[in-house]
């Protein structure tokens, strides 16, 4: 076990982005064949923003505080724990998920502070007292 590096952060994030991005079009099928399949606008359409909000939220804080883990954080071998290395509740979970939307405002300086952090936490970490590790995949098992 080790902290995360900036790297293997992106790139779960990415893997991330991927999938949420696949799951919120399948959000919007219901909104779309609601307008009889017309495109979805969501500027001003405040049940389909709420939606993929919620879906989002869903997706980081249900993973995080069921396994530790979202399946991007999977596959890049990352792990979400607590000091006492316990998978985080639904309170930490949460309250991580509303500190890293705040880790992007300031340009990415949040996530960026794990480059001067010594144990290479970010914002979020800090604040939702919780780290994500690497567990490097034991080769041969």
């Amino acid at each position: 076990m080790q902290p995360s590096g900036l790297l293997r952060r992106a790139g779960a994030m990415l893997y991330d982005a991927f999938l949420l991005f696949a799951v919120l079009m399948l959000a919007t099928i219901p909104f779309v064949a609601m307008r009889g399949g017309e495109l979805v606008e969501p500027t001003g359409n405040a049940p389909y923003q709420l939606t993929l909000v919620v879906v989002i939220f869903a997706y980081f804080v249900g993973y995080w505080s069921w396994k530790g883990r979202t399946l991007g954080m999977q596959s890049w071998g990352l792990q979400l724990e607590t000091p006492d290395r316990q998978v985080p509740g639904l309170a930490a979970s949460t309250l991580r998920f509303f500190a890293a939307l705040l880790s992007w405002l300031p340009f990415g300086l949040g996530f960026l502070w794990q480059l001067w952090d010594p144990e290479r936490l970010t914002w979020h970490d800090q604040w939702s007292r919780t780290r994500l590790v690497h567990y490097p995949r034991v080769r041969g098992a």
